[in-house]
């Protein structure tokens, strides 16, 4: 929840000459709802996409103050953010709700970002094959080969404390696992995993050394062109 709409063209203005010959990535912003309109017009013949936060899982209807996968479509959003460790911890969501919605951004065109990751330093392994069993894998694999997956360790997160480069690897292969026993070795090969938390331009290069780690979920650190812009182009 940051930035108004002049802040968010703002941000464009000086981020796109940054990474504009940055062609080796796919980049994608997620603004605030009220933001879209403006970074959509900002990202407009660039490289850049843009996706929202959060959807609700119905198309319309008495739901006030949601927002719908097919108006977050229509307004220009080609992805989605779904089941945020913040909207899991702060708003209630459950591996069941982010299911819902997992399907209904597919069903409205857009590609979802799942996320995925413990509250602690413990139980890892359970905790997220608890989620990706329950919040996943009620995809079919058509679905299933449209989604991106952030694992993102919630006790990272504005903390200011990043898993080490091995334990996030060690997290991702656990998921690729997950994928693999859902979906097949194919499926398992080909999805990205992110990873997220606490992620800045100087720790994001020894995490992008490891192999299982296919991008960020990037949070603090985009919110400065500059600094966001150093992160993309570590995967010159």
């Amino acid at each position: 929840m940051h930035k108004d709409p002049a802040g968010t063209t703002s941000f464009f203005d000086g981020f796109w000459s940054l990474v504009e010959h940055s062609g080796h990535c796919e980049i994608v912003i997620c603004p605030s709802f009220l933001d879209i309109q403006n970074a959509v017009a900002a990202a407009r013949g660039t490289r850049i996409k843009i996706g929202a936060q959060n959807l609700y899982w119905a198309d319309e209807g008495a739901f006030t103050g949601e927002v719908s996968g097919p108006m977050i479509s229509e307004s220009g959003c080609s992805h989605v953010i779904v089941g945020h460790s913040e909207r899991r911890r702060y708003f209630g969501e459950t591996n069941e709700s982010v299911l819902k919605k997992t399907m209904a951004a597919l069903d409205a065109g857009l590609n979802p970002i799942v996320c995925i990751g413990e509250r602690e330093k413990k139980n890892v392994e359970a905790v997220l094959t608890e989620q990706f069993r329950r919040g996943i894998g009620g995809l079919s694999a058509g679905q299933f080969a449209r989604i991106v997956v952030a694992y993102e360790p919630v006790w990272a997160i504005g903390a200011g404390e990043t898993a080490t480069p091995e334990v996030a690897a060690h997290a991702n292969q656990l998921i690729r696992a997950q994928a693999k026993c859902s979906f097949g070795a194919d499926a398992a090969y080909n999805v990205r995993i992110l990873y997220g938390g606490s992620v800045k331009s100087d720790n994001a290069k020894s995490l992008q050394a490891q192999p299982e780690i296919d991008g960020f979920l990037v949070g603090g650190a985009s919110l400065d062109p500059v600094s966001f812009a150093e992160i993309v182009d570590l995967y010159i």
